[in-house]
């Protein structure tokens, strides 16, 4: 019986590569120089799409595989397949939540005290001369006693909450509704109220049409000159022109980012700005998480092709 043919759209780690190589024919989108010839060959075979959450599948990878049956996303976020699409021709389409929650949260708030405390600032300080022949680094700021806004509290949100509460930090959120399961940490109805009232703001909110640029200007202006912004969730979310322009003239006080629009290949004013840390999309980039991403990946790939339930079925 010949194996499913499946479409790549990324890399995967090793680990990840030689199991889904074993059980599927896989059709390496990503290594083709000529996209659309290697589309016009291999889609009509394909019945699976393995991708990852920042690369999606658009309407075009679809078009152009008419026997689609499913898209298994590796990533909890899924906002760049076009789900319109598939829920009119009946494509089922997965994603690998929980298994990433715990290590996007510690990153959140990793990123969160590596700025406040200058660490990248304090490293350089001490590598390049400058505690031996200047004195110490200048004062920073603290982050426990502080006021915290988590914007978006599902999974991702819930656990930097949690995390934050070490800190003895006032804890406020918004969502589309009040929690249940938050009953001690307080909701804002609005972002900006929710601004208003941080000093740092998390973003880990889910991607959608709804929610782009959630973090716009005024949102921003109610954070001020002595906030924090930390984006963990997708760059769309946050209206960068804005920002950049409100950590250039202090209208926003720093920011902490690890993700951006059209990366890796980011707005390369933001390494002009010496009040952002920049990260490459890792927050999720641990191998324990990575191997728990790409077996719940091929579970999902699995249970299709037996015809079993879905383990983490988005439609």
């Amino acid at each position: 019986m010949s194996k499913p043919a499946i479409l790549q759209i990324g890399a995967y780690p090793a680990w990840d590569e030689t199991p889904l190589n074993q059980a599927y024919d896989v059709r390496r989108y990503f290594e083709a120089d000529d996209k659309a010839t290697f589309l016009a060959e291999h889609g009509p075979q394909v019945r699976a799409i393995a991708t990852r959450g920042e690369l999606g599948a658009n309407h075009t990878l679809l078009d152009a595989c008419p026997n689609l049956e499913i898209v298994s996303v590796y990533g909890v976020g899924y906002d760049a397949v076009d789900l319109d699409v598939c829920r009119a021709r009946g494509i089922r389409v997965t994603n690998t939540p929980d298994v990433l929650s715990g290590d996007v949260a510690d990153f959140a708030v990793t990123m969160m005290l590596a700025q406040t405390r200058g660490v990248v600032a304090g490293d350089a300080w001490v590598r390049g001369g400058a505690w031996a022949q200047t004195g110490n680094l200048p004062l920073q700021r603290r982050a426990w006693g502080r006021r915290a806004g988590i914007l978006g509290l599902g999974r991702i949100g819930f656990e930097i909450a949690k995390r934050l509460s070490g800190f003895g930090m006032q804890i406020s959120y918004s969502d589309v509704a009040p929690k249940d399961y938050a009953p001690d940490w307080q909701f804002i109805a609005t972002p900006e109220d929710l601004a208003r009232q941080s000093d740092f703001l998390f973003v880990a909110a889910a991607a959608s049409s709804a929610t782009r640029h959630i973090v716009n200007r005024p949102v921003i202006e109610a954070l001020g000159p002595e906030g924090m912004l930390i984006n963990v969730s997708r760059a769309s979310n946050v209206d960068e022109e804005a920002l950049i322009s409100a950590l250039r003239d202090g209208t926003l006080g720093s920011a902490a980012l690890d993700v951006f629009e059209n990366e890796p290949q980011l707005d390369p004013r933001f390494t002009t700005l010496p009040n952002i840390l920049l990260q490459p999309h890792q927050a999720s980039g641990t191998v324990e998480t990575r191997k728990a991403m790409g077996d719940l990946l091929r579970a999902n790939l699995a249970a299709h092709f037996a015809g079993t339930p879905l383990p983490t079925a988005v439609i």
